[in-house]
């Protein structure tokens, strides 16, 4: 398997802590089988642009009420409606995510507990749950440590590796690779959103690793 070198980590995320993060990121995709430039490329890629380098490891649920008409149209048809949830995150985490992703009611606390986190922002109870399973770490317990940079790390190469990602990365005679990258990054994201900047990363991730 290739090692992910420090210079290489810093001309693809210039803005990250590299001294923070190269040994997590390094042991995770050895784990996980990401263990190619093509297959290393397109996660580091991934995980910059949904992490803002790196940096961002929780959601942001701070919104204006505005905003919150915008994201969530059907639960908040007005400013009205979503004036008691603006700039309160917690209030608006067990809002939106009640009764989903394996949470209990609003009541129950649980989107605020197992709001996003990590590099790939797991998200609700089942999801933590599935984590952990996986890595061994008891994230019901202690949700926060998907926030740390060992099972943060551990936890987006889990994700890379369960959904099939390694093999879209690989490259295939006849593949169209621009294609499976857009399919990689709506497994990812649920969607396109920041196509452009992930695909900014990946060409700077191909060059910095020789993919």
């Amino acid at each position: 398997m290739p090692k992910l070198q420090k210079s290489q980590l810093v001309a693809i995320m210039p803005r990250a802590d590299t001294d923070k993060w190269l040994l997590p990121l390094s042991l995770a995709m050895r784990e996980f089988s990401i263990n190619s430039p093509q297959r290393m490329a397109a996660f580091l890629a991934q995980i910059a642009h949904e992490s803002r380098e790196l940096n961002r490891l929780e959601e942001n649920l701070n919104y204006t009420a505005k905003r919150l008409c915008q994201v969530w149209p059907k639960r908040f048809p007005t400013l009205e409606a979503a004036e008691p949830y603006a700039n309160s995150p917690e209030k608006l985490a067990n809002r939106v995510y009640a009764g989903r992703l394996g949470n209990g009611n609003e009541k129950s606390g649980d989107g605020w507990r197992f709001r996003g986190r990590g590099l790939v922002q797991l998200t609700g109870r089942s999801n933590y749950a599935a984590a952990r399973r996986a890595l061994g770490v008891d994230l019901i317990k202690s949700p926060f440590r998907l926030a740390e940079p060992g099972t943060a790390a551990r936890s987006a190469a889990w994700f890379w590796s369960s959904r099939g990602l390694n093999e879209l990365a690989d490259h295939q005679p006849g593949d169209d690779d621009e294609a499976d990258f857009r399919r990689i990054s709506t497994i990812v994201n649920g969607g396109t959103m920041g196509m452009a900047e992930r695909a900014n990363y990946w060409a700077s991730a191909r060059e910095a690793l020789g993919a």
